[in-house]
């Protein structure tokens, strides 16, 4: 992208000063969570393409199911028990909701007890994913490792925490193949001071595959703050969100031809329009549409990278994924968990 970590982080403090507010709005992941939005922000849908009729109604209502989180991220959901996790990652919470209870606490803490990591800003879990065989997959920060949790016991197996003989930041989000291959990112943003942490052992912001057999890959090293990550239907494709507001970008590689095949599949600069939010978590349709967050909340993107429409909540969106009957697709947005129901459905869901 032609920038080093310390203009990056250089443009973000002079950033921050200019307007004190803008980076807590757009990626609190880089300041502060002491100004969260309220809880009646709200919501529009606003259209791109004529093409968005076929994903989502534009006048459809979208219901807040939660608030008061710092941060809220890492929805997943459980079909087997018919419902949603999801983490405030500052808070070092999990949570569930279903439809009979609403939002109940779940893991407290989330990650590593805030007692036992220093030099930790979010020692909690962010991203999470149901894996194949039944369990919770964890990207837990303060323990900087990915790991499987038995539901029904709670115990968690820690499936990686390392590669070559170095911690990883802190596993951000992840995504599993069919064969049971996980991949996910790896930026410093659990870390005190980010890529200036006396714990960053890594020199790169990676992006990695833990093989179903335990080997580890990196697959990217070049990326300055890779955050959210998705596979395509036919898992040709690995797409990689980048939360970077000087290169705010959703990046697309063909694993199936060795990364000759490596794009910008969508750039988000010239949809920001100073609102809050940059490329985040994302989430995939049967038919080939992504709900990627990123400025002004939910982008609905085409197969082929176009805009459709965007979901505005007002506020930052973090991540997205689809649950229920597949149609519904579960925002957390900042300080709120929200639903809407869609006309196309998640592609757990083919």
């Amino acid at each position: 992208m032609g920038y080093s970590r310390r203009q990056i982080l250089s443009s973000l403090s002079a950033l921050a000063f200019a307007s004190p507010n803008l980076l807590s709005a757009s990626k609190p992941d880089f300041l502060s969570f002491d100004k969260k939005p309220t809880s009646d922000l709200p919501i529009k849908i606003e259209i791109f393409s004529k093409a968005l009729v076929d994903v989502i109604d534009p006048e459809i209502t979208v219901e807040v199911l939660g608030t008061g989180y710092n941060w809220s991220e890492g929805p997943a959901w459980d079909t087997t028990r018919e419902r949603l996790y999801f983490t405030d990652v500052p808070a070092n919470k999990a949570y569930t909701w279903t439809r009979a209870k609403g939002v109940e606490t779940f893991l407290d803490p989330s990650g590593a007890a805030a007692s036992e990591t220093r030099g930790f800003r979010e020692p909690g879990a962010n991203g999470l994913l149901m894996s194949r065989d039944g369990r919770l997959l964890i990207c837990n920060h303060g323990r900087r490792s990915i790991e499987a949790m038995d539901i029904n016991t709670g115990k968690r197996d820690t499936l990686i925490s390392s590669y070559q003989g170095l911690a990883f930041n802190s596993p951000n989000d992840l995504i599993q193949a069919k064969n049971g291959d996980i991949y996910f990112t790896d930026p410093p943003y659990g870390l005190e001071g980010l890529n200036s942490s006396p714990l960053k052992e890594m020199k790169a912001n990676g992006v990695y595959c833990l093989s179903a057999d335990g080997e580890i890959k990196q697959l990217l090293d070049d990326m300055t703050f890779p955050n959210g990550i998705l596979l395509s239907n036919d898992e040709r494709y690995l797409f990689v969100s980048q939360s970077d507001p000087k290169a705010p970008i959703i990046r697309r590689i063909d694993l199936s031809l060795k990364r000759d095949n490596d794009i910008v599949w969508f750039d988000a600069r010239k949809y920001s329009e100073n609102l809050p939010g940059l490329p985040d978590g994302m989430a995939l349709s049967a038919t080939g549409y992504i709900f990627a967050t990123g400025p002004g909340g939910v982008l609905i993107l085409g197969p082929d990278g176009d805009l459709l429409g965007r979901i505005n909540p007002g506020s930052a969106a973090a991540n997205c994924t689809f649950g229920e009957d597949g149609s519904s697709l579960f925002i957390t947005a900042h300080s709120r968990l929200l639903v809407i129901k869609t006309r196309v459905k998640g592609a757990a869901w083919a």
